[in-house]
């Protein structure tokens, strides 16, 4: 079965984006690059809240994301991606559908679908839903070393505490640390 990953920058104190989605404190180099390229190729599918979707489809097609890194963007453009949108007209990045909204039943039949383990990047108001399905199976955070202070968090009103399993810890020379999890299986009101 395909896993659901949600791959995340964070920062130091937890925040995925600044109050107005500002990402400009991300640390990206050669190395997180090379590293990305190599997690994207076990991935066929990328989920997408609207936001984010137009955050990444105002980059990664045009020349300045395929100057900054070519690999990645080729990469981006061409994974299938599903959006959660009510407004399917808007979506012009390629190999791009809406789905209007989240059915567990629905994001079971894609995990059981032939493939590729499937991602989300951003995008908090979708992983804070799948967590409270329970149909998340892994997290890796690229903690940044950056506090913000204030921003937005991915697991605003979550109901259900998930119980993770460290996996593994990958340290940057630039200062972030990748973390990885899955979420247990023992868990009570989940899977």
């Amino acid at each position: 079965m395909r896993k659901i990953i949600v791959r995340e920058m964070i920062t130091v104190d937890g925040f995925f984006a600044g109050l107005n989605g500002e990402i400009d404190w991300h640390h990206v180099d050669a190395e997180f690059n090379e590293q990305s390229a190599e997690f994207l190729d076990g991935i066929d599918t990328l989920i997408f809240g609207r936001v984010t979707y137009d955050l990444m489809a105002g980059y990664w097609p045009t020349p300045e994301g395929s100057k900054d890194d070519p690999v990645i963007a080729d990469k981006m453009n061409s994974l299938s991606k599903i959006v959660f949108s009510k407004n399917a007209d808007m979506l012009a990045w390629n190999n791009s559908r809406a789905l209007s909204e989240i059915r567990a039943e629905e994001i079971r039949k894609l995990k059981e679908a032939p493939g590729k383990d499937i991602a989300i990047f951003g995008s908090g108001m979708i992983v804070s839903a799948l967590t409270e399905l329970g149909l998340i199976d892994e997290y890796r955070f690229v903690v940044n070393p950056v506090i913000l202070g204030k921003g937005k968090t991915l697991f605003a009103d979550l109901e259900k505490k998930p119980d993770l399993e460290l996996l593994d810890v990958h340290e940057f020379k630039s200062g972030n640390v990748l973390l990885s999890y899955r979420m247990m299986d023992r868990m009570e009101g989940f899977l």
